[in-house]
């Protein structure tokens, strides 16, 4: 999702995710958990864990539960999650990564296929979508008294590739974010470059981020954003990239609803 539209959606998936925390817990507990069992409990040699445990702290999730996690991962008993990926098609042709940690395959394809048939889409065979998008970092920073020219001189003396507003241009400061994009081995040296600058992180992780976009209006924009619900929603899932974007005054209406 492009542009001011990114921002405005980023801000939807953050309200549902607010009313999901303790789901979201469980989920990045896992993948903390994974982390630990495949490269060690330590996150200066395993990127894996240290992905995690920063996504774990931008969802506010206690220090004890993050320890917790890693400490099942790298010694006690416990179910044996994988890494999966699946692809496929929303309304209006929109392709969505889906990343998965499963302890059943054919139970979590079983359920992903019936969620993307429920709202219009289909599941597709690996590497039909996965051309469309790129792995990159991204940061995001938000705050109204960010000065875009001064982060864009931070991040590109960091390491960064580009830094882009997520908001629309007449958006009021409060809702002003920016987007600093970078490779996906530079991720940690940009993102501790701006904190120690002060800048304002909202977030911080690697994402799959799409080459090509759709744009959806209408109905086919609420199935979207009924599909990406669904499938967050689902225990296994860790993570869904799509491409489509939604214009901000359509966003607005479907919130208002």
């Amino acid at each position: 999702m492009a542009g001011h539209s990114k921002w405005a959606n980023i801000k939807h998936r953050k309200a549902a995710v607010d009313k999901k925390r303790g789901k979201l817990w469980t989920k990045i507990a896992r993948a903390i958990f994974v982390a630990a069992r495949h490269g060690g409990p330590s996150p200066a040699s395993n990127l894996a864990l240290r992905y995690a445990i920063d996504e774990a702290r931008y969802a506010n999730m206690p220090r004890d539960t993050i320890e917790r996690a890693i400490k099942k991962g790298s010694g006690e008993l416990g179910d044996d999650y994988e890494p999966v990926r699946y692809e496929g098609y929303g309304p209006g042709g929109a392709a969505f990564l889906v990343d998965a940690l499963t302890n059943n395959r054919t139970r979590t394809a079983t359920e992903i296929r019936n969620i993307f048939a429920a709202h219009g889409g289909n599941l597709g065979p690996s590497g039909c979508v996965a051309y469309l998008f790129e792995s990159r970092g991204e940061v995001v920073l938000a705050g109204p008294a960010l000065v875009e020219d001064a982060l864009l001189d931070a991040a590109l003396a960091a390491g960064a590739d580009d830094v882009r507003p997520l908001h629309a241009p007449d958006a009021p400061p409060a809702d002003r974010a920016w987007a600093v994009l970078t490779q996906p081995a530079a991720l940690h040296a940009v993102r501790d470059a701006l904190d120690a600058a002060r800048f304002p992180i909202a977030d911080a992780r690697l994402v799959m981020s799409p080459t090509t976009r759709v744009l959806v209006r209408g109905q086919a924009a609420r199935t979207l954003l009924d599909l990406v619900d669904a499938l967050e929603d689902n225990d296994d899932v860790q993570k869904v990239s799509t491409n489509f974007d939604i214009p901000d005054d359509e966003l607005r209406a479907l919130e208002r609803d």
